[in-house]
């Protein structure tokens, strides 16, 4: 039980801080003030019109690159939990070794 605390106290902190900082950035928004103009002085030169900007979309990833990705990242997974699992199951044979 102590183990479980000892992994979960850190992780529950560190959800609670993201969702803080998530929470104020979305909140952060809200406070912008728009500032009027200056009143008076001086004429001011009307704004030229912005550039037209033209989007290039090209490339991206086509789908069987995306199913080859998640596939090698599902056997990289059940690899690394395999090798825990049986790291775990040599400590628990060594502890139960030593206590006789």
């Amino acid at each position: 039980m102590k183990t479980i605390r000892r992994i979960f106290r850190p992780a529950a902190f560190l959800t609670a801080v993201t969702a803080v900082l998530v929470a104020c950035s979305a909140a952060a928004p809200a406070f912008a003030k728009i500032v009027p103009p200056p009143e008076g002085g001086g004429q001011i030169a009307p704004s030229p019109s912005p550039p037209v900007v033209h989007t290039v979309t090209v490339g991206g990833t086509p789908g069987w690159q995306i199913a080859l990705l998640m596939a090698g990242a599902a056997v990289l997974a059940a690899v690394a939990a395999v090798l825990v699992e049986r790291i775990r199951t040599a400590r628990r044979a060594q502890v139960t070794e030593g206590a006789h």
